[in-house]
């Protein structure tokens, strides 16, 4: 059989299409794929890693003696510290301390940890919300390209977006069609053909837990996000707007008011306590009422904030059949809401169940692992295609594939493109920009050979 009937036209110009866009968007992404990998590797590890590097102030000995009264350590914790009480963290296990965050004069908020047996204050540190220390916070804000702002989100979303593009083109560009090349073993020994193999041999065993990584990190999103989340809304699968219509609510948002709090209710106004002038309930009795709940160990309660805020009790665990928020009176102390997972929609269900996969939590240590060795093939496939891109680019030129000489776009590229920009768009929006550039550098290049 020969070369031609292996590669009729039709397919070779429709391969180097493929090849082209897989080229172009590898070229886009992989600075931050590698950023990505990276930074969430180190962050699906970072209880363990904050566990052993704050063990003195993390861990305690275990008394026979009983806890001390909430009260009482978050009172120990303001002598110590004084300041306004914010949240308090009741001991997750008999041998962990208890977390007591407070605001201080100059209104930084610190977390500090007092032994629940006897009092002591154990040491303290700048609050880092759910990152738990200082270097898994910027680990984190590294991940979510926060630094930068807004641009940093949309820049994460088309990321994710062409992310899947790359393992759409990629399972494509797999498929031997009868070359002699890897498919599911590397076959070549050296050179760039071994990095080629490496390089796709890596992504087709990864490419599922990929597109999970890329596609449950899009809830967080500016602009697929909102769309999700109206959509969720609208088809009355996030969560009904009347689930809690009979409480009054206040004009913040839930997800500003809370320092984590369920996906789809993040942009929910948070109930109000019903009076105004009365005693705000003793912490203890807030503490006993959730624990009768049966709210899972590791849960946090928040403080009211103003006259008209609420005790919110919640908790996060890795069983995401055990997330639950709780918001309370803070005069009488009673139940106003209380919310599991169970209680959303089937979309606010799947996008809470997909960011506990996403942060390595759902399936405990196995799920670690996978995600890990995920991260570590994506810094593999980034770094062989950087080596394969670099062996064949000749001398003073960008390398990419060559644009078919009647530069007619074959049908199914031209498919996929409108349904990427449909479903990412902000991938459509680049995708424009990118052909905007390739017709300009066509023209450039005719009018030169004229």
């Amino acid at each position: 059989m020969t070369t031609a009937n292996l590669n009729p036209p039709r397919t070779s110009a429709l391969y180097r299409a493929v090849w082209r866009w897989h080229f172009f968007a590898g070229l886009i992404v992989l600075p931050f794929v590698i950023l990505l990998a990276v930074t969430g590797a180190i962050y699906l590890f970072k209880d363990e890693i904050n566990n052993a590097a704050y063990a003195e102030r993390r861990f305690v000995t275990p008394a026979r003696a009983e806890a001390l009264a909430p009260s009482e350590i978050t009172a120990a914790a303001l002598a110590a510290h004084p300041g306004s009480l914010v949240a308090y963290f009741p001991p997750p296990a008999p041998d962990r301390t208890a977390e007591v965050k407070i605001e201080g004069e100059e209104g930084l908020t610190d977390t500090i940890y007092v032994n629940p047996y006897d009092g002591v204050v154990l040491g303290s540190s700048w609050d880092a919300g759910p990152s738990g220390s200082t270097p898994m916070w910027l680990v984190r804000k590294l991940h979510s390209l926060e630094y930068v702002g807004w641009w940093g989100n949309r820049i994460i979303e088309a990321v994710a977006g062409w992310t899947v593009l790359l393992v759409a083109t990629g399972i494509y560009l797999w498929w031997p069609r009868g070359r002699k090349v890897g498919v599911l073993v590397p076959r070549r020994t050296s050179g760039r053909p071994w990095w080629r193999d490496v390089h796709a041999v890596t992504g087709i065993y990864t490419a599922g837990f990929i597109l999970l990584l890329a596609l449950t990190g899009l809830p967080w999103s500016g602009v697929w996000g909102k769309y999700f989340y109206d959509l969720s809304y609208a088809a009355g699968l996030g969560m009904t707007d009347g689930y809690w219509s009979t409480l009054p609510t206040s004009d913040v948002p839930a997800g500003e008011a809370m320092e984590q709090t369920p996906w789809i209710m993040e942009h929910h106004g948070m109930p109000m306590s019903g009076g105004s002038d009365g005693i705000p309930a003793a912490l203890d009795d807030v503490v006993a009422t959730v624990e009768a709940a049966g709210l899972h160990p590791g849960y946090e309660v928040a403080m009211p904030s103003g006259s008209t805020g609420v005790f919110t009790a919640s908790v996060y665990p890795h069983d995401i059949s055990q997330e639950r928020v709780i918001h309370l009176d803070q005069y009488t102390g009673k139940v106003l809401l209380d919310l599991g997972v169970s209680d959303l929609g089937t979309l606010g269900w799947i996008a809470e169940w997909g960011v506990s996969i996403h942060m390595g939590q759902q399936f405990g240590l196995a799920n670690q692992i996978v995600l890990l060795a995920a991260c570590i093939a994506m810094v593999v496939m980034a770094v062989s295609a950087i080596v394969m891109w670099w062996k064949r680019r000749p001398a003073g030129s960008l390398g990419a594939p060559a644009v078919p000489s009647d530069w007619r776009i074959p049908h199914t590229v031209l498919l996929m493109a409108i349904a990427a920009g449909l479903f990412f768009p902000l991938v459509g929006l680049s995708l424009l920009v990118v052909a905007a550039i390739e017709v300009g550098l066509h023209v450039v290049r005719d009018r030169r050979t004229a």
